[in-house]
């Protein structure tokens, strides 16, 4: 069964999330599994990469004012 964790909220979160996935899948023309990698392996690390960046560049332009 999807989702079976033994919380209700975590499950209904996951059940949405994949649905989302799916749909998006669909829209895409593409398979769950590859919406999957392009969001998980390259999307999110490549946002936290960007803002750790930006982050690292305010706190160095906050240090010199």
């Amino acid at each position: 069964s999807m989702g079976n964790s033994g919380f209700e909220l975590i499950d209904f979160v996951f059940k949405v999330c994949v649905i989302i996935l799916v749909d998006l899948a669909n829209l895409l023309g593409l398979s769950y599994e590859a919406i999957n990698i392009i969001i998980f392996i390259f999307l999110q690390p490549g946002l936290i990469l960007l803002f750790f960046i930006l982050w690292r560049r305010e706190k160095k332009k906050n240090r010199t004012i």
